[in-house]
């Protein structure tokens, strides 16, 4: 009896000693997984970030995708086709300005010289009216200023420039100049019924209106 009471006391100790060792181990176990669980928490909440980051920079690429290579090519064509237009008037709007300035570069000229054949034009006007009057020694004379206008009117004519002659025509604004009215002459209202001073056209272009003297009902 004695003997069994001692050996009790000693083996005590050693299931306390395994009831520590046991507890031990399994608290340390559980130290250990809340640990690996407090560690595993951040890296697994950037794992879950990193997942997710790249959707967003997917879908902002997306927004600025740039254009394809089909809608390049198609933009630099209008492109070129715009400039190949611009360009195409622009020469097209030269070729009429130089057309113009050989067709109408002489105006200033040529108008100048209206006044020098109406001079030649008076002149042979008043020698016709004094006929007869007229000595032999300055017929030559005469004979040489006619020609001189004949000439005169001929290089005008090379350049385009032609006299209006409307008597007897209706009166037109845009190319008569009406210097006096005359009622009681048997013609239409408005008829050009005297020629007081020649005008003169150059290509479709008014260089001066005629003078005119028009009749009046």
């Amino acid at each position: 009896m004695h003997s069994d009471d001692k050996t009790r006391p000693e083996d005590a100790p050693e299931n306390d000693t395994a009831h520590s060792a046991e507890t031990g181990t399994e608290t340390g176990t559980e130290t250990n997984i809340e640990t690996d669980a407090e560690n595993a928490s951040p890296a697994s909440a950037e794992a879950a970030e990193s997942k997710v980051e790249p959707k967003v920079e997917s879908e902002a690429e997306a927004e600025v995708e740039e254009p394809s290579t089909e809608a390049r090519l198609a933009a630099a064509n209008d492109q070129i086709l715009r400039t190949l237009a611009e360009l195409e008037n622009t020469r097209k709007r030269a070729t009429r300005d130089r057309a113009e300035a050989l067709k109408f570069g002489a105006m200033s000229f040529a108008r100048d010289m209206l006044s020098v054949a109406d001079n030649f034009q008076r002149a042979l006007k008043a020698v016709e009216d004094m006929q007869e009057d007229v000595p032999e020694a300055m017929r030559g004379l005469l004979d040489g200023i006619s020609a001189t206008q004949r000439d005169l009117m001929a290089a005008l004519a090379r350049h385009k420039v032609t006299p209006l002659t409307p008597m007897g025509e209706k009166f037109d604004p845009n190319l008569h100049e009406a210097m006096f009215e005359a009622p009681g002459t048997g013609q239409a209202s408005g008829t050009i019924i005297e020629v007081i001073e020649t005008g003169y056209m150059m290509e479709e272009r008014l260089l001066r209106p005629a003078k005119v003297g028009i009749a009046k009902d």
